[in-house]
């Protein structure tokens, strides 16, 4: 491997994807995970010299599943949370392992009930009517702001029961936690981190804390009034951790869903051969549509894991305490799973992406409603009346962490 091939320095992070992905097809060849220590300037403090690289779909997928084995804690991303952070603002769901993790999950499930579930999917459709009757009315044409960001942020608030007047600036202050993401070179190299501004995650803490004291006095038909009440061998949500929960929702809800979408639209734009085949028969191929779009733009490249015993894996001993590196987005294009990797393929059957996680209890629990999302989305801009396509490729944000578009423009009409 080159020096630019170091997957732990930030510099690989500013390559074009297609040197990226060579690097990746290159490590999947190797039978066992490969250890890449961390360069000199971007050594945190307290952090691990570095990791092993899980970059096979098998593997990915084993260390998903095996969580006796590979642990969340201390945290899934890098550096890990600080304790100072997690007294003020609870514990992040993908964070924990075992009962701790068993028993969140319990109390949010059950607030996913079937019947608030029920109404989500005409409610996207009326927030997709709307968001792309404005951005077509409205003069400026740029795709991730006038649609892609709005689509997620409009449904996952009508699910919590967020009011109007609270909207815009929750929407800031996401906006504010996320601004300065991606990677640097020198002396200040880092990687992105979801939750950076603390400050206005604090401000989203105490709205949704003033939100919930308002669901308990007067219950509504609403995610944040059964996520108050929700009861688990008498254990609900405290504050801290539904603060913790509405920001991961914001967070996995929100900006993985507008990269997906973003991508989505880029990609059927760069292959006008796929968009032709589905414009032909939106509902044969939107299952199929989805699902290789997600696996194409794997909105989160990578989660981390923390070894809890050793385990041997592709011959080589990984040890306790040791750090290993899920790269889903190079999982999603292993040779040895998928037909052409590189290709496009709106058809491609079966399709075991690992877009959504490897499986396992930290299964992304937002899934489903994330295929609702991206089919009433595309069913609307496909469609003759108004048949929105890229201008140009997309402006990407270097990142470790997640495949995020900063901007894409757009034009209509065919």
């Amino acid at each position: 491997m080159p020096p630019e091939a170091n997957l732990a320095d930030p510099g690989f992070w500013q390559l074009p994807h297609a040197q990226r992905h060579e690097v990746f097809a290159a490590l999947r060849r190797e039978e066992a995970p490969v250890w890449f220590p961390y360069p000199q300037h971007a050594l945190r403090k307290r952090q691990r010299p570095g990791f092993y690289a899980l970059v096979r779909h098998e593997h990915v997928r084993e260390a998903s599943r095996n969580t006796t084995v590979f642990g969340s804690a201390p945290g899934v991303t890098t550096p890990h949370p600080a304790a100072w952070v997690k007294a003020l603002f609870g514990e992040s769901m993908v964070n924990l392992d075992g009962r701790d993790h068993t028993r969140l999950r319990k109390i949010i499930s059950r607030a996913f009930s079937p019947r608030l579930l029920s109404g989500t999917e005409k409610d996207i459709e009326e927030v997709v009517a709307s968001v792309v009757d404005e951005a077509v009315r409205h003069p400026s044409r740029e795709f991730v702001t006038a649609v892609a960001s709005l689509v997620p942020f409009e449904v996952v608030c009508n699910m919590m029961g967020i009011p109007r007047r609270h909207r815009p600036r929750i929407l800031a202050q996401l906006n504010d936690a996320s601004e300065d993401i991606g990677v640097r070179r020198g002396a200040r190299a880092r990687f992105r981190v979801p939750g950076k501004g603390l400050r206005a995650l604090a401000r989203m803490h105490v709205m949704i804390a003033m939100l919930a004291r308002e669901r308990r006095r007067r219950p509504a038909d609403d995610l944040i009034s059964a996520l108050v009440s929700a009861d688990v061998d008498g254990q609900r949500l405290d504050s801290r951790q539904l603060g913790a929960f509405f920001t991961l929702l914001m967070v996995a809800g929100v900006e993985t869903t507008r990269n997906a979408i973003s991508h989505g639209l880029a990609l059927l734009s760069a292959h006008p051969e796929q968009r032709e085949l589905w414009e032909g028969d939106f509902e044969k191929y939107a299952d199929s549509a989805v699902e290789e779009i997600v696996r194409c733009s794997t909105p989160i490249i990578q989660f981390r894991r923390t070894l809890r015993t050793d385990h041997v894996m592709g011959g080589r001993t990984l040890r306790e305490g040791e750090t290993v590196a899920l790269y889903y987005a190079s999982a999603n294009r292993d040779e040895s799973v998928f037909t052409d990797p590189g290709a496009f393929d709106i058809t491609r059957d079966p399709n075991p992406h690992l877009g959504y996680g490897g499986g396992g209890p930290h299964h992304c629990l937002g899934a489903h409603l994330a295929r609702q999302e991206l089919k009433a989305l595309f069913r609307v801009l496909l469609s003759d009346s108004v048949a929105m396509r890229a201008v140009g490729a997309p402006d990407l944000v270097p990142s470790s962490f997640d495949n995020r578009v900063r901007s894409l423009e757009f034009g209509l009409g065919r």
